[in-house]
């Protein structure tokens, strides 16, 4: 299939195809004794992942494990279709997120808040998982994967209070869901994912810090796709939360509202970012993924509950 690419150590980037847009978000199967889906993406994506596993031989009690980074809707919304089409599989989440999958209520009521008709459209329903499938990780956890290998959790909050990621013991792959922000590969470009309510620039800092130590080969972005230049690429992360972190700050010691924030950090930040200077196509994708407006309203959300 066309949105299906190998990166070995059978190990598959799927593009969940959300919204109808390719290169969004990614999910990826990791095809050993004991199938796993990393990811899920959105519920209107569910299909397309279901067709996707279906063309790597994973058939409906073939499935052993779903595990998603967080509960954010562009990760997990899709776990309860999919956890209908595949019932042997296991469904793992951080203990902060895992009541959530068994009832979503609250997270798509505030969700609809946010997203409004376009919740729909870009997201989807959660449908809800049967409670007695769902495994609650810790601050620490362990994923069979068959054959003695393991994908181990690593709690790593800062993005979102329920945020995990996963180092793979046999690749050194390290799953990094939204806490290193969002790469897009056809510019090379990184920027953060700041949104509220859970933002907290100390402990987003501290998780890239955590997944420097884990020493990992390559880094899977779920936004978008594989980066082996591992070191870099993290301390790249850490320097863009600064930045707009530093520029959020200054627009509110100025008294400006959360619009004309917005307006000023995109206008300082421009520059940094080639996606913007490309086509619409590409300007608007990079927006849908990490747009200006979410990740200043959750700088501010952050600055106005600190301190300082």
């Amino acid at each position: 299939m066309d949105n299906v690419t190998p990166l070995g150590g059978d190990v598959y980037e799927i593009d969940t195809r959300m919204a109808g847009y390719s290169g969004i978000t990614a999910g990826y199967l990791i095809l050993g004794d004991r199938p796993c889906l990393v990811e899920t993406g959105t519920s209107t994506s569910a299909p397309v992942v279901r067709d996707a596993l279906s063309s790597l031989g994973v058939g409906p009690d073939d499935l052993a494990t779903v595990v998603v980074t967080h509960i954010h809707l562009d990760h997990a919304g899709g776990v309860g279709d999919i956890a209908k089409y595949y019932p042997s599989a296991e469904i793992v989440v951080h203990e902060k997120g895992a009541r959530h999958l068994a009832d979503p209520s609250r997270l798509m009521a505030s969700a609809r808040m946010v997203w409004g008709d376009k919740l729909d459209v870009l997201f989807g329903t959660l449908a809800p998982t049967d409670a007695a499938r769902i495994r609650a990780l810790g601050d620490t956890g362990s994923i069979d994967l068959g054959n003695g290998r393991t994908l181990a959790s690593h709690y790593s909050p800062g993005h979102a209070k329920h945020h995990v990621g996963l180092l793979d013991s046999l690749t050194g792959d390290l799953y990094v869901g939204d806490a290193a922000g969002v790469y897009l590969p056809e510019t090379g470009d990184l920027r953060p994912a700041t949104p509220p309510p859970d933002f907290d620039l100390d402990v987003a800092l501290g998780s890239i810090a955590l997944f420097q130590a884990l020493k990992p080969q390559r880094l899977l972005f779920s936004h978008y796709g594989p980066v082996e230049d591992v070191s870099s690429t993290l301390e790249r992360s850490a320097e863009e939360l600064r930045i707009w972190v530093d520029l959020t700050k200054k627009a509110r010691a100025e008294g400006l509202d959360l619009d004309h924030a917005v307006a000023m950090v995109r206008e300082r930040t421009r520059e940094r970012y080639a996606a913007l200077r490309a086509d619409d196509a590409t300007a608007e994708q990079f927006e849908l993924l990490s747009g200006a407006p979410s990740n200043v309203a959750g700088i501010m959300h952050w600055l106005d509950r600190t301190p300082r």
